[in-house]
């Protein structure tokens, strides 16, 4: 039944290939002229689980207490004292130039230069404060010694100041949208912004700008993606290259790589179309969409020759390519689509985005290189391959079909096991997350991350922030005992491997008790009586972030020492711990928001949708290859293998620190989707041999001799061209370079050493 429809669509095809030519060219042009409207978007809600509980409750306070999308510009005099005339007008500008910035909260700007930035000192009449930068403020020596004395009376060094005074800070919180616009911020747009009007336009020999937070850090991977363009266009010479030296062809060589290239021009054209922009980790996408479009021409192509050398037409010979090639090659370019629609169930947006492109980008492959391709191929004249059909039997191919007898099936089975059972070892030991300090999608050396240990070397606090939201009851922070709790979760959270340091309602006030009785530390307690302490907390306003205007909700901020997986577990972990002991009816501590918060959420989404992920994957793999190959044997023999390549790859990112995060985790089923091509490709030549009857040794050996040169050469264009990220300028995409490569060359070893292996102990033949 099955034959009968490819038949007939094939007849229907070639007897219309012009037409159907004709409807592919006015959609390429329709489509490529919606991809030039294709933009980048990089939108913060994108890379966050927003159904996690802990974003639950990120977004319930965020207008209260700002969120974890925040930006801080570090201003930094180079001699080491910023007391001096020229750096307080830098610092004044940059905090001016910010505030009037579209996108940043006002409200939430914080420096020294904020009316909200205030010192309070004990004097004889009781309390005396007011704003760190007075009013007549002017940069004299005395005005600079004045506001000195301020800022140690205001207890802001190492939080808005340097501790070793050579650098202060400006801090803000973002917006979700353009309040002139209305529109979603521009993230990119934004962080272009920063560094034009802030780092371009005020640093100097005496004056250096620092700025990190995930806008500035989308900025410059977006800036580190347009490296992809030069990869793609190496990409495309080496495989021109090398699939030349495959045909033997000019015109074999051009049309697999224009019809790639259509397969490209589709995907961008339908992300538009379905309203998606391109974000910084989908901009690779389309590379692999290329890669992947190139590997199943040069099956195309492998087949189409080997007709003619056989005495066929080229368009006879086109004709019944595509006949043979239409259901293993859809099944696999049907496997590769579903197995990325799998990514679906991770609830981050950034990652759905990626599966849709992916889906798209291969689903389109079928259109473009399956069908279209062998069409124009029937309107050229391709030459026989006099070298292969006068020369005998291949001895690599000879040497090769060994793998498909039981003497050497036990060997390598027993190998494979081996491999299995070591990598299987290394893969537990995978961690979940960040395992490098600073943003971990650029490298150690970029000028982001060397920012951020500039930042976190100079002052205590850093965008690494993880806030407990404590929701009560209103004027909860009246009562003596809320606070003590408090008090005593800061307490113990401090005391938690990682923590640098902790700011809540509780800690304040004490200081602020202190002060009312002459800044002795023996005071520095909570005070026990109403009264007393509504005159404690009063001194704290809504502004500080401590506390929101009925008082029901107080955060207690952790400032931890980095954001890598371990650290955050181990405060995570604390956390839970303390809420199991302390949670009641009437106080609840909640994780989190914060940064790190977000990091947190993200980490638990990403380890939650491993297992399910995998299962899907595999799963749709196995009915796809069950129902193609209506057998369990074939399909255990195609699967197995690639279960082994992907233990080895987690084995592989615990080797070489690459954590398990929303750039590495597509990867794995990236690699799967693709890896599962080979083994369909093989299998289906034999399984037709098989079922004849023929010896498995045998039918591996014609199975190479038809298809093993294009699945070995596959194999290592698609290696070869994703090779190349080793050199990118972002961390991620060097680090996606290296287990793509792994797994595309590895998975090839599988299909040609293991798949047989398999075969040989699964239709052993009787003596």
């Amino acid at each position: 039944m099955l034959d009968k429809l490819v038949n007939g669509f094939e007849s229907y095809l070639f007897r219309h290939r012009a037409f159907v030519i004709l409807l592919f060219a006015i959609a390429t042009i329709f489509l490529g002229l919606q991809a030039s409207n294709l933009k980048m978007d990089a939108a913060f809600v994108k890379n966050i689980p927003l159904n996690h509980s802990y974003m639950q409750t990120y977004l319930k306070h965020q207008k209260q207490f700002g969120g974890a999308n925040s930006i801080m510009v570090a201003v930094e005099d180079t001699s080491g004292n910023i007391f001096n005339p020229t750096f307080f007008d830098a610092l004044k500008n940059v905090h001016d130039q910010l505030f009037f910035i579209p996108g940043v909260d006002r409200a939430q700007v914080k420096s020294l230069f904020s009316p909200s930035t205030r010192f309070t000192e004990v004097v004889e009449d009781g309390f005396a404060g007011g704003p760190v930068i007075p009013a007549d403020f002017s940069t004299t020596e005395y005005g600079l010694k004045i506001v000195r004395g301020n800022i140690e009376k205001a207890g802001i060094v190492g939080r808005l100041i340097a501790e070793d005074y050579s650098a202060a800070m400006v801090s803000a919180q973002l917006m979700d949208f353009d309040p002139q616009t209305g529109e979603p911020l521009d993230t990119l747009a934004f962080a272009a912004q920063l560094e034009k009007e802030l780092r371009e336009q005020y640093e100097t020999d005496e004056i250096k700008i620092h700025i990190i937070g995930f806008a500035k850090m989308a900025g410059d991977v977006a800036d580190g993606a347009k490296g992809v363009l030069l990869f793609f266009l190496i990409a495309i010479i080496v495989t021109a290259v090398m699939v030349y030296f495959f045909s033997k062809s000019v015109a074999l060589t051009i049309l697999p790589l224009v019809c790639s290239l259509i397969a490209v021009i589709w995907q961008l054209g339908l992300l538009t179309v379905v309203g998606f922009g391109l974000d910084p980790m989908s901009i690779l996408i389309p590379f692999l969409v290329f890669a992947i479009g190139v590997s199943h021409s040069v099956q195309m192509i492998n087949a189409v020759r080997r007709r003619v050398t056989d005495g066929q037409t080229t368009k006879a010979a086109a004709a019944l390519a595509f006949r043979s090639l239409l259901i293993p090659g859809g099944v696999a370019l049907l496997s590769d689509t579903i197995g990325f629609m799998t990514l679906l169930a991770i609830d981050i947006g950034i990652i759905r985005e990626l599966a849709i492109s992916a889906s798209l980008g291969v689903a389109v492959i079928i259109l473009t290189n399956l069908m279209l391709l062998p069409l124009l191929i029937s309107f050229t004249t391709v030459a026989p391959n006099k070298d292969v059909k006068h020369k005998p039997a291949n001895n690599i191919w000879l040497k090769l079909s060994k793998f498909a007898t039981p003497k050497y099936a036990i060997w390598v089975l027993a190998i494979t096991a081996v491999l299995y059972g070591v990598g299987l070892q290394q893969a537990n030991k995978m961690k979940i997350g960040d395992l490098q300090g600073g943003a971990p999608a650029l490298h150690l050396d970029s000028r982001y991350n060397q920012d951020t240990f500039f930042i976190t070397d100079k002052f205590s606090i850093t965008t690494d922030v993880m806030t407990v939201i404590v929701e009560a009851f209103p004027e909860a922070c009246t009562y003596h005992s809320v606070l003590t709790q408090i008090d005593d979760f800061e307490w113990q959270v401090s005391n938690t491997p990682g923590v640098e340091s902790t700011a809540s309602l509780a800690s304040v006030a004490k200081r602020v008790n202190a002060g009312f009785n002459e800044g002795n530390p023996k005071w520095s307690v909570l005070p026990r009586t109403t009264a007393s302490l509504v005159q404690a907390v009063g001194r704290v306003p809504t502004t500080s972030g401590l506390l929101n205007s009925d008082c029901s909700v107080m955060p207690i901020y952790l400032f931890l020492k980095d954001h890598k997986a371990e650290t955050i577990e181990v405060v995570i972990d604390k956390v839970n711990q303390l809420q199991q002991q302390m949670n009641n009816d009437q106080l609840q501590f909640k994780l989190a928001s914060g940064p790190v918060g977000v990091m947190a959420a993200t980490n638990e989404a990403v380890a939650e949708a491993q297992l399910p992920m995998m299962l899907y994957v595999y799963g749709a793999v196995f009915i796809l290859c069950l129902i193609s190959f209506r057998s369990l044997r074939a399909t255990i023999a195609v699967i197995l293998p690639l279960y082994v390549v992907s233990t080895l790859a987690q084995a592989l990112m615990t080797q070489l620190d690459i954590g398990l995060a929303v750039s590495t985790l597509p990867v794995i089923a990236l690699g799967v989707g693709i890896g599962v091509d080979y083994g369909i490709y093989i299998l289906s030549t034999m399984a037709v041999r098989l079922r004849d009857g023929m010896p498995v040794q045998q039918a591996y050996y014609e199975a190479l001799v038809e298809r093993g040169s294009a699945v070995i050469f596959t194999g290592l264009t698609l290696a070869i061209g994703v090779s190349t990220w080793f050199f990118s300028a972002l961390k991620f995409q060097m680090d996606m370079g290296i287990l793509l490569t792994f797994m595309f060359l590895v998975n090839m070893l599988g299909a040609i050493i293991i798949l047989p292996a398999i075969a040989a102990m699964f239709w052993r033949q009787p003596k």
